[in-house]
């Protein structure tokens, strides 16, 4: 068995909200611990970032999308050469990509599954334009072992944590259950900032809910968050994950019908629905097997002063809540610590899924080697 080493690897990530490629050079010790030497967030190019968006709705062709996954591995490439331009080669790349359909259901056409995964940023293109080895596309063969492809960061809050609920918001929300008393579990709670986002931009032209002061502005409809928590994700028990397919602009858009009308009041709102089907997931789903004394969030919604002071409001007052920082861990650039970590692993051979998160039949080596 060959010894391991810590190895310098670049982390390449652009999640669900499409904001930026996060890149992240990273030093992997033996003991799963990582450290983040320098992030940072590279902008997709204007058009090229639209194009994601016209994948995420389905309005592009086959041809399209055949040219975008090129197209973005060229642009993870330019975010990776930044930081090889100021540190040298890393030993390698690990990428997770970005996923631009992810279907977890086990529904089936000639009793075949059709359960299935699709990151792009073509991992051969990376690799010609950096000279570095990468390793990639990690959610698929989770997926071939009957997972759900998610959630895979699991893994590392696993090694990093003890004892906490550590939840992520991003553009989805997702929960990883740490504890000495059960096994690791985590699922999706349901959308982080996907809708804030739409309806920010949709009614204030900006991208996102700096620190959220517009929803501080507006106020909760709280008849309109009752309904909203009506949907029937939130009231399935996991191991379940969710993305842009469910929470789609059309789901938006509906919801909006019957939304207040004043524009702040929606964003408050959705900002509680956030907040909410967070602290109601942690009541269907955590409590009852194991009672936390902390949560650490992490994530662009770590930022979001008015989400954070709605989720302390409806968690019980014995939980701290901490960020990422708290532990020394870039709220930012978790993700693409977490990446580097399962490319460490697949380096060495090491099973870097947890079946009790993504409900795979065994704990499997993820993530596919493009040599230079």
């Amino acid at each position: 068995m060959e010894e391991k080493i810590s190895k310098k690897i670049i982390g390449l990530m652009s999640g669900t909200s499409c904001d930026s490629i996060d890149a992240g050079l990273c030093e992997v010790f033996p003991d799963m611990s990582v450290k983040l030497i320098k992030g940072i967030n590279y902008p997709y190019p204007e058009h090229i970032r639209a194009k994601v968006f016209s994948a995420f709705r389905g309005d592009i062709t086959i041809k399209d999308l055949c040219r975008l996954n090129f197209a973005v591995g060229k642009c993870f490439a330019d975010a990776a050469n930044i930081l090889i331009g100021e540190f040298g080669k890393p030993d390698f790349i690990s990428s997770h990509g970005q996923t631009v359909y992810h279907y977890p259901f086990d529904e089936k056409i000639d009793n075949i599954s059709l359960k299935s995964t699709l990151q792009i940023g073509e991992s051969a293109v990376i690799s010609k334009e950096t000279g570095c080895m990468v390793i990639s596309n990690f959610r698929e063969k989770d997926i071939a072992y009957g997972g759900q492809g998610a959630p895979l960061v699991c893994f590392a809050d696993e090694k990093w944590f003890k004892n906490s609920l550590v939840q992520n918001i991003g553009g989805i929300s997702n929960v990883t259950v740490v504890s000495d008393y059960c096994d690791t579990f985590g699922f999706d709670t349901g959308c982080g900032n996907l809708m804030i986002d739409y309806c920010t931009q949709k009614f204030f032209g900006k991208k996102f809910d700096k620190d959220g002061e517009i929803a501080a502005a507006g106020n909760v409809c709280e008849s309109w968050l009752d309904c909203l928590l009506q949907d029937e994700y939130y009231y399935i028990s996991p191991p379940k994950t969710t993305g842009r397919e469910y929470f789609s602009n059309k789901y938006i858009e509906n919801i909006l019908k019957t939304a207040p009308s004043e524009p702040a009041d929606i964003i408050s709102t959705l900002t509680a629905l956030t907040a909410k089907s967070i602290a109601q997931a942690y009541e269907r789903f955590i409590y009852p097997v194991v009672i936390p004394d902390t949560v650490v969030i992490g994530g662009g919604g770590a930022y979001n002063k008015t989400l954070k002071k709605l989720l302390r409001s409806y968690l019980p007052k014995r939980i701290d809540l901490k960020t990422h920082e708290d532990y020394g861990i870039s709220n930012n650039f978790k993700e693409v610590m977490a990446f580097a970590l399962l490319g460490y692993c697949t380096f060495y051979n090491i099973p870097n899924n947890l079946p009790s998160c993504t409900g795979a039949d065994k704990r499997v080596v993820l993530g596919k080697i493009t040599e230079v």
